[in-house]
């Protein structure tokens, strides 16, 4: 990747605070100008990142849309963790 590309991509990560923070975070990574936002989470917290998602575009912002998702699974110490990444791009 270039730099240019770095600079207009911003990665939001899923924990345990509720949707509406990251919601917020995603709707402040677009208003610095960011032009794709990711969202990631492992386990529990992909409910989360969906709720979140659907927040940030549903409440928050204009003319943004979901561009691509990914789930996959994470081999974790000795376990398996399902993970989503949920790319948002203005439109």
């Amino acid at each position: 990747m270039d730099c240019h590309s770095m600079e207009s991509e911003a990665v939001i990560y899923i924990g345990n605070k509720a949707p509406i923070k990251y919601a917020t975070a995603v709707v402040t990574e677009f208003e610095k100008g960011a032009n794709e936002v990711t969202i990631k989470a492992r386990g529990r917290a992909i409910s989360t990142a969906v709720d979140a998602c659907q927040i940030s575009i549903n409440k928050f912002l204009e003319g943004v849309e979901i561009k691509d998702i990914k789930i996959f699974t994470e081999e974790m110490e000795d376990r398996n963790v399902s993970a989503i990444e949920i790319l948002l791009a203005r439109t």
